[in-house]
């Protein structure tokens, strides 16, 4: 598509933007200007955050204009879609060479300016005008989307430039592959097909996205059961509302096996409408995969991806599988020895049982109670740390920069700028971190703004925001991080980083705009040092005391890692398969639930409960269709990685500089395998991506860091 959107998170993948004109220009030979408004990034988060002045006119949401109200959104799409057209008839009149390939990224950049920021703010503002705003503008930009993406004459001029092989060869690599990917977006939109089948394209595209929504809306909706049905001491755990109760979630942490079940079943329980929704979902996008050209959606989804086929990536799932198997089987054994012990009078191991009994485990083996963790990481040190790692890693540095009136969203947010010791200002970050009424509560990064070379030299700078949902300080606290949430912090920030130094051409293929299967490896990457005692050692300090986190604990919090890490993959395979099995060849030979029941016994091992339908659930069939294996896979790349290139020094300046160098810089700008490549000096087969994931269910942490000082 012209405009490329997605979201990157660890449950789903962020947005990707283009942006507007910002006010930061070139000094000196090629570096940014630097502010003096610039404060120390982790006395900024452990502080109450200043309030901008209400003096003077407001500068609109991330510094637009035109968004000081929602009103403004029009005025904003208007004007995206008066440069659409100016830069459509440019395309048309321009003869074959790179200058079409600017054209079409100034196009996509003109119309996703809007439609990202959007994005954003449909999902993420707290008033709701703001919220209706961005949905209509969203709506009005895709719209004109699908027109160009089926515009037989604007497509005619890139064709043109493609067929012409000794322009084609004159083009730096970068130029070539974007010009490649225009086309493969007009294609997969039905661009080759005669008029009727065109418009039938455009009709399913529409008809997918309406579904989408519709699908996403109903994963989330609480189901109901009379509260009669429920003895007291269970129906007190969920909302009452008058005679019916209402269950929102699976309650996994709950303690009480009757509560889990109950939700488990309830939760789960089939809904018809949202049953049907899932299957037209699928059947209309098995029809459009098919109608241009692909066997099935997965075929369509998975072109330009480091697996490149459906096919690769059941070779993957299987093997990986066949690797779990026993170490699954045996983690199922102490689960079930667990609950034994525990609850002898039902002791089979269940569905709902898993996520609680590993918990168990890992606590009873480790004792690592998050509430002996918290207070070693406020969040100010967390991003002291952050700014530390990327100092000596990468020589960036990030600084609070006070926003001024109408700026941000939500007074609590924080403006970071990220600056290269050499190259200056490099973009910025919003940090968008503390819980709030009616913000949704999931870790997302959405690129507000991508890089891109601008006419007159200057480079368009990337804005991010990252989204957390963490409590806020108190008079006497500053905000506490779980082991979890430092880790989830680590792993946005490796998105942002993406963000931050891609320095691609063309906005198209921008930092975090690359293949799903790729896009997840900096995040990921992230985690394993947010794991490593050595980095972790520079920032963790008890905020009354001082006293620096004891390494034991940091040990045993890695090696609980690994307590049921085995059943806690099979379950991610599980899900992938199920994935590709949907997306893969039409029509279904069973309905969806049966497909669950054999895929999860077959590739899970806990069994089918009756009368459920978890993919009615399954939120990533919207924004991971066809490529949910892309977390396993790109967590075998960033194993990889971490293990040849930082494990042993995870400062290594030199190692930061290659990583930038071969994986950052390129955004999507080129084949996410042979950035793999470079960065490891060889092309990982499948094997290697599964001894990767294996092995690290066998890493000796502790000693590990013993052998390493």
């Amino acid at each position: 598509m012209l405009c490329r959107c997605r979201r990157v998170a660890p449950a789903a993948l962020g947005r990707a933007a283009r942006a507007w004109a910002w006010a930061w220009g070139w000094a000196g030979a090629g570096r940014r200007r630097v502010s003096t408004g610039w404060s120390p990034v982790g006395a900024a988060f452990d502080a109450r955050q200043q309030r901008s002045s209400a003096a003077g006119r407001s500068t609109g949401l991330f510094g637009v204009p035109e968004l000081s109200c929602p009103e403004g959104f029009q005025e904003a799409q208007e004007k995206a879609l008066q440069e659409t057209e100016r830069l459509v008839w440019k395309a048309y009149t321009t003869p074959p060479g790179p200058e079409i390939v600017m054209i079409f990224d100034q196009l996509s950049d003109a119309l996703c300016r809007v439609a990202d920021l959007a994005d954003f703010v449909k999902i993420a503002h707290p008033d709701y005008t703001f919220r209706e705003a961005a949905e209509e503008a969203c709506r009005n930009i895709g719209t004109m989307v699908e027109k160009l993406n089926t515009d037989v004459e604007l497509c005619q001029s890139l064709k043109q430039l493609l067929a012409d092989k000794k322009v084609m060869d004159s083009l730096d690599p970068e130029t070539r592959r974007v010009a490649e990917l225009f086309m493969f977006d007009f294609e997969i939109s039905g661009i080759h097909l005669d008029e009727e089948k065109r418009k039938k394209a455009v009709n399913l595209n529409v008809r997918i996205l309406d579904l989408c929504n519709e699908f996403l809306m109903g994963t989330h909706l609480p189901n109901k059961i009379d509260k009669c049905n429920l003895p007291e001491h269970v129906r007190y755990n969920f909302l009452v509302d008058g005679n019916y109760v209402q269950i929102s979630g699976l309650h996994a942490d709950c303690p009480d096996d009757l509560v889990r079940e109950a939700a488990y079943k309830i939760f789960l329980y089939p809904n018809a409408h949202q049953f049907n929704c899932l299957e037209e979902l699928l059947s209309s996008r098995n029809h459009l995969a098919q109608l241009v050209g692909y066997n099935t959606f997965a075929h369509r989804a998975l072109q330009g991806t480091m697996a490149k086929t459906p096919e690769n990536v059941m070779h993957f799932l299987e093997k990986l599988s066949d690797r779990l198997s026993q170490r699954t089987q045996k983690d199922f054994e102490m689960m079930a020895e667990m609950k034994m012990k525990i609850n002898p009078q039902n002791s089979k191991l269940m569905p709902w049982d898993h996520p609680y009994y590993s918990g168990v485990l890992r606590a009873e083996r480790y004792n690592i109670e998050p509430s002996l963790y918290c207070p070693f990481f406020s969040l100010g040190a967390c991003m002291e740390g952050l700014n530390s790692l990327f100092s000596q890693l990468l020589g960036i540095s990030l600084y609070a920069e006070q926003t001024k009136k109408g700026e941000v969203w939500c007074e609590d947010v924080r403006k970071l700028a990220v600056v290269h010791e050499k190259e200056g200002l490099l973009g910025y970050i919003y940090c968008d971190f503390f819980q709030r009424a009616d913000k949704p509560h999931q870790d997302c990064h959405f690129t507000v703004r991508g890089g891109r070379l601008r006419k007159n030299g200057e480079y368009q700078l990337p804005v991010v925001v990252l989204m957390l949902s963490l409590p806020h300080s108190t008079r006497n606290i500053p905000t506490l991080l779980t082991p979890g949430m430092m880790e989830n912090l680590f792993h946005e920030m490796g998105h942002a980083m993406h963000s931050m130094l891609g320095r691609t051409r063309y906005q198209h293929v921008t930092g975090t705009r690359c293949s799903t299967d790729f896009a997840e490896v900096p995040s990921i990457l992230m985690e394993y040092f947010a794991n490593d005692y050595r980095v972790v050692n520079q920032f963790a300090r008890h905020y009354k005391t001082g006293q620096p986190l004891p390494k034991s604990m940091v040990s045993r919090l890695c090696e609980s890692k690994k307590v049921c890490a085995a059943a806690d993959m099979q379950l991610q395979v599980f899900y992938a398969v199920l994935d590709q099995i949907y997306h893969g060849k039409h029509p279904l030979k069973r309905s969806t639930t049966e497909i669950l029941k054999e895929t999860q016994e077959k590739f899970y091992g806990l069994p089918y409960v009756s009368n459920t339908a978890w993919q009615l659930r399954f939120s990533h069939l919207v924004g991971y269709s066809a490529k949910y294996y892309s977390y396993l896979m790109s967590r075998a790349v960033a194993s990889m990685v971490w293990k040849q290139c930082f494990a042993q020094d995870p400062f290594d300046r030199a190692m930061g500089e290659r990583y930038r160098r071969e994986m950052l810089v390129h955004g999507g700008g080129k084949e996410p395998m042979l950035m793999v490549q470079g960065m490891l000096q060889k092309a990982p087969s499948v094997e290697d991506f599964v001894d990767a994931l294996v092995s690290d269910l066998d890493q000796d942490f502790e000693t590990f860091f013993m052998d390493s000082e």
